[in-house]
C-alpha cells in the first residue's frame, strides 16, 4: 500500500501544484486550500490516468478521506 500512497502523493502534488504537499490517510478536501469541486474532478481524472483504470461515480462518491482513496486504488489494482 505504501507504493500506492507514494504514487497518489505525486498525483496530488501535480494536481495541486505543490511539491511539498504530503498526503495522510485522514486528509480530506477541508485540509487542502485549493481542493474544491473542480479540482476534485481534475484529481479523479489524474488518478485514472496515473493508475490506468476508470473509477465509477458511485465509488468516488463514497470516499471520505485519502485513506479511502488509497484503499479504492489498491482494490482496483489487485482486481486487475
Amino acid at each position: 500500500m505504501s507504493s500506492v500512497k507514494e504514487r497518489l502523493n505525486a498525483v496530488f502534488q501535480d494536481v495541486f501544484d505543490d511539491p511539498n504537499l504530503q498526503i495522510t490517510e485522514a486528509m480530506t478536501a477541508d485540509d487542502v486550500d485549493a481542493w474544491d469541486s473542480l479540482t476534485h474532478i481534475d484529481l479523479i481524472v489524474a488518478v485514472e490516468k496515473a493508475f490506468r483504470f476508470k473509477l465509477s461515480t458511485s465509488s468516488v462518491r463514497g470516499l471520505k478521506n485519502v485513506g479511502d482513496f488509497i484503499a479504492l486504488i489498491t482494490s482496483k489494482l489487485e482486481a486487475g
